[in-house]
């Protein structure tokens, strides 16, 4: 059964990924249903990014560990994605009539799915990644690429040159336009790295797709051989630069690194705000009471959720709903996933600890870091679910679990 309602425009969040870098936290769940900022999940925000922009209709590609996601995902109604046309759609690997298999690549699983993007017969579609934190407005990308009459819009930002080698990097002409593009290239031309973040006119993506999936040397990658392809047949391809805060969350120091960003505050493309009415990050509500400080408490300078109760002091940190935090505990510059459990006299810094886990009485978990490079925080972690017993000792950089 075909559905005869046209959008112009649709989005393929690509969110199965395992996440190994992040350890024992993706161990049971895909990375991008990793708890964020106390009261979110990091696929929030791509998924508010596209309701905020106008896209109603989102595919959302799972296949590693993709319960979690999936119960988190719902029918989209948190997201204002429960729609009669269009709306959110789960879509993992499928057997067909005569065959079946796991997603080889970026590139091999919107191909998969080439069947439920006609059914909608987009013009253009936007490709977006479920594990980045950022704010943006796809609408204005797609106007640029629209009056350019591109075949593919590449979303793009400036990085330190000396940063540049970790990126794929887009060398481009005064107006826009790629002429080369660079996967993590030894000596860089330029600092335009890429986000991610594509929109192809679709008629367009639809052929190559086809092609690369012919082609049994193909690694079944955007980055690796779609983009080049393009490129190599001189298809209309431009840069779109975006300006503002985006961060890769795919590492234990880089998650810790932006959950600490929102405590900073401030404004420009170094902070990312929450409290933002023109452009809100919508999630589940877990509809738990208020949290609460009781006399014995301290609080500064921290992200409390919900359900939370607090007994003993907390600096610095960014604690999740339903955590309870025992008498004389200390914790600063730590991240609280949701359910976990704090025991008395527990004393935990720059440490992330995981959803449900328990920390026993006496633990004394990382240790208090100075100022270290992007990337090169040793932040310790307690895997979710993991009960530590009373009094342990867990050095910082430390993982558990």
């Amino acid at each position: 059964m075909k559905n005869n309602v046209k959008k112009e425009c649709i989005a393929m969040l690509l969110a199965g990924g395992q996440g190994t870098r992040l350890g024992v936290l993706t161990t049971d769940v895909a990375k991008p249903a990793v708890p964020f900022a106390a009261k979110y999940r990091i696929i929030d925000f791509p998924l508010s990014n596209c309701i905020n922009s106008g896209i109603d209709t989102i595919g959302v590609l799972t296949q590693y560990r993709p319960f979690e996601l999936h119960q988190y995902i719902g029918n989209g109604q948190p997201w204002d994605l429960d729609r009669l046309n269009g709306g959110i759609f789960v879509l993992p690997p499928f057997m067909r009539a005569k065959s079946g298999e796991w997603y080889k690549g970026t590139a091999n699983a919107i191909y998969q799915n080439i069947e439920f993007i006609d059914d909608y017969n987009p013009d253009y579609v936007v490709l977006l990644s479920g594990d980045h934190i950022y704010k943006m407005d796809y609408a204005a990308m797609l106007a640029a690429h629209k009056k350019n009459k591109a075949d593919c819009t590449i979303a793009v930002l400036d990085v330190p040159i000396q940063e540049a080698s970790r990126f794929g990097i887009l060398n481009l002409k005064k107006n826009n336009e790629i002429y080369e593009f660079e996967e993590k290239p030894k000596k860089p031309k330029s600092t335009k790295a890429s986000m991610g973040i594509y929109i192809f006119t679709w008629s367009v993506l639809r052929r190559y797709l086809i092609a690369d999936e012919e082609d049994k040397t193909s690694e079944n990658d955007f980055g690796k051989n779609i983009i080049p392809k393009m490129l190599a047949d001189g298809q209309r391809m431009f840069a779109y630069q975006f300006n503002g805060y985006w961060k890769d969350v795919g590492t234990i120091s880089s998650l810790w690194e932006a959950n600490m960003d929102i405590l900073r505050g401030g404004t420009g493309e170094d902070s990312l705000d929450l409290d933002d009415d023109s452009w809100k990050i919508y999630a589940r509500n877990m509809a738990e009471p208020p949290h609460f400080i009781s006399p014995t408490g301290r609080v500064q300078n921290c992200l409390i959720s919900e359900g939370t109760v607090v007994h003993g002091t907390v600096k610095d940190s960014i604690i999740s709903h339903s955590v309870t935090i025992g008498k004389n505990a200390y914790i600063e510059g730590s991240i609280i996933m949701p359910g976990a459990v704090i025991g008395e006299g527990a004393d935990i810094r720059y440490s992330i600890v995981g959803w449900n886990a328990v920390i026993g009485n006496g633990c004394m978990i990382g240790e208090t870091l100075s100022e270290c490079k992007p990337g090169e925080w040793k932040i310790s972690v307690i895997a979710p679910n993991y009960n530590l017993p009373d009094n342990t000792v867990v050095g910082a950089n430390e993982m558990i679990g």
